[in-house]
């Protein structure tokens, strides 16, 4: 299996991917199975495991009790080493490139390589740009870096571009774990103009609104995690407007 060539493949037929994530540290073994058969309901594409502050040997732990229920490809969305995990299938090897903090640069990653020559993971070079979204997130505090201001556009496209400059195989566009503000039409539409990798658009997307207004700007994956957590009705709403299609 190569994901990333499946990402590519999809991109290149204009298929609408989509990606739910899970945070090991919000999310119990008890409660995988009913959760991970409401996403099998719908056509999600791949299921994301990470967050900004797990517990050691959590991450494989949800893993593995999520493999037992899902035929979906399982990637690692990781915020710091101790989530790296040989039972996921692909890592996506983010660089927090709209900050200027070195350890989650280069710094990180060069931890990660220990761990890395001992697993079979998929390695998916990734730039990963915080935009700001109305409070502070998990990310923020973590990294002890800002997002970057969502009216400066132009840097934003700069940026993203010169992560793909860099050798980034995608670009994630996130808000951050329950935004109040999701990344802006305008923003992805920019982005999306100066890219030629994927693009991927999560943080603060609670409605098919606002997951169609980020398809339709330019988003190849969209990433949804607080939308399924906290409201039920969600898996039965994107069910249902997939069936229809």
């Amino acid at each position: 299996m190569n994901i990333y060539q499946d990402i590519q493949n999809a991109v290149f037929s204009n298929k609408r991917l989509l990606a739910v994530l899970i945070d090991p540290d919000k999310m119990r073994a008890e409660q995988v199975e009913p959760f991970i058969k409401k996403v099998n309901a719908t056509k999600a594409n791949y299921i994301f495991v990470g967050g900004s502050e797990v517990e050691e040997q959590a991450t494989e732990r949800i893993v593995s009790e999520i493999k037992k229920f899902a035929q979906l490809p399982i990637l690692i969305f990781p915020g710091d080493v101790t989530q790296i995990t040989n039972k996921a299938n692909a890592l996506l090897f983010l660089s927090l490139i709209s900050g200027r903090n070195s350890d989650y640069l280069i710094g990180k990653h060069v931890e990660a390589v220990k761990k890395l020559k001992n697993t079979n993971l998929e390695v998916i070079p990734t730039g990963y740009i915080l935009i700001e979204n109305g409070k502070q997130t998990s990310v923020e505090k973590v990294s002890h870096t800002k997002p970057m201001s969502r009216d400066n556009i132009q840097e934003i496209a700069d940026t993203a571009k010169a992560g793909e400059l860099l050798g980034m195989r995608m670009i994630y566009l996130e808000a951050g774990s329950g935004a109040l503000h999701p990344v802006t039409e305008e923003i992805i539409k920019s982005v999306k103009q100066e890219l030629t990798v994927p693009l991927i658009v999560g943080g603060g997307i609670r409605t098919l609104d606002k997951l169609n207004a980020a398809y339709n700007s330019g988003a190849n994956m969209v990433v949804i995690g607080t939308a399924f957590e906290e409201d039920e009705t969600f898996f039965d709403e994107l069910k249902k407007s997939q069936e229809d299609k």
